[in-house]
């Protein structure tokens, strides 16, 4: 128990000085990046800075699986270097019995990582594309609520903002539809409800429509119907699909009940609930990397051999990255199941590399 703590406490030490050492080479490219893009539309420095600390995060949640296997590269390596593993050995101890504290360590920062730090890259990401959003003069196009989706749209007369109780899959075909037009000023300009409303180059075609003036003295009276009415729009599909932004900006415990919003209005949701199922694996992910790093560096390496070892160690990292990825790939083009794309890389890469550590110890 005792030496399960000190190795415990060893690969802990040594995962968070490399996370260290990552946040700041993020960091250093990050503030390159920000003055670069925004250097003309920004004065002073502080909001660069502030663009970089809020960007550094969703950067750094990404890598970890990158952070796991190299700190326990560097903790296996630093323990054969030591010859605290053959001391380990000879005291009876099998090596697997010597993975159970950095596994477990893995595991939980893996659980933290989902349930803290995922929360926080969600707030922050939100944050940054609103901050960029204001430097660059544009704004969300779309949010879901419980009575449906709402649209933003800019034009030369003026804002419109576009509620919807139903949509097709990309957002341009919309059903029950309210809008409210705006002056340049900022005053309502007319209110217009419709049975449908679909969106095509530079305009909303209406059907059905009912359009209260709201500048007249009696909206009601000067009302009218239009079995078919035109609207300019300075939308377009794709704008309306990215106003969703990525999973990842979404918190975790937020995720379950926007999937279910964005299906109640007939989008698709396979891209969120695959990120779902690859946030709950993410412990797994990072137990594989620390199994992978003690498959090649755990036994006493002596000269070249050594960094030969930790190549092979980083490159089936990131061929089990790889294979993930395109594992989520085939997930949200619907080819496999959110589960089955998520948990088959982690597990495949957890059973392997406990057969190779059985097979270097037990032969």
């Amino acid at each position: 128990m005792i030496l399960d703590r000190y190795l415990a406490r060893r690969f802990l030490k040594t995962f968070l000085g490399t996370l260290a050492i990552f946040f700041g080479i993020l960091a250093l490219v990050d503030i390159v990046e920000q003055i670069q893009r925004f250097g003309d539309n920004v004065e002073g420095l502080w909001p660069i800075l502030g663009l970089t600390l809020l960007n550094v995060p969703s950067g750094l949640y990404s890598i970890l699986p990158l952070v796991t296997i190299i700190a326990a590269i560097a903790m296996f390596l630093s323990l054969a270097k030591s010859s605290e593993l053959v001391v380990t050995r000879g005291s009876g101890r099998s090596a697997l019995r010597a993975l159970l504290g950095p596994s477990i360590v893995a595991v939980l920062l893996g659980a933290l990582a989902v349930a803290a730090f995922n929360p926080i890259v969600a707030a922050t990401s939100r944050e940054y594309e609103s901050r960029v959003g204001r430097i660059n003069g544009e704004e969300s196009a779309l949010a879901l609520s419980e009575d449906g989706l709402w649209l933003r749209q800019g034009g030369a007369a003026g804002p419109t903002v576009i509620r919807a109780a139903r949509s097709n899959l990309d957002g341009t075909a919309l059903r029950g539809v309210t809008l409210l037009t705006y002056d340049a000023e900022g005053r309502p300009r007319e209110r217009i409800e419709a049975e449908r409303a679909e969106l095509a180059a530079g305009r909303w075609t209406l059907t059905q429509a009912k359009v209260w003036p709201l500048t007249a003295a009696n909206p009601e009276a000067e009302a009218a119907l239009h079995a078919s009415w035109t609207l300019p729009s300075s939308l377009t599909p794709d704008q309306i699909r990215d106003s969703f932004g990525t999973p990842s900006s979404i918190p975790i415990w937020e995720l379950p009940s926007f999937i279910k919003r964005l299906e109640d209005a007939g989008f698709t949701a396979q891209r969120h609930k695959v990120f779902l199922q690859t946030e709950l694996a993410q412990p797994a992910f990072l137990l594989a990397m620390v199994l992978v790093a003690a498959g090649f560096t755990m036994r006493h390496q002596r000269g070249r051999r050594t960094g030969m070892m930790v190549l092979g160690a980083i490159l089936t990292g990131f061929g089990i990255y790889f294979l993930r990825n395109l594992a989520l790939i085939l997930g949200e083009a619907g080819e496999v199941a959110p589960a089955l794309a998520a948990w088959a890389p982690p597990m495949a890469a957890i059973f392997l590399s406990l057969g190779l550590l059985l097979h270097l110890e037990e032969g």
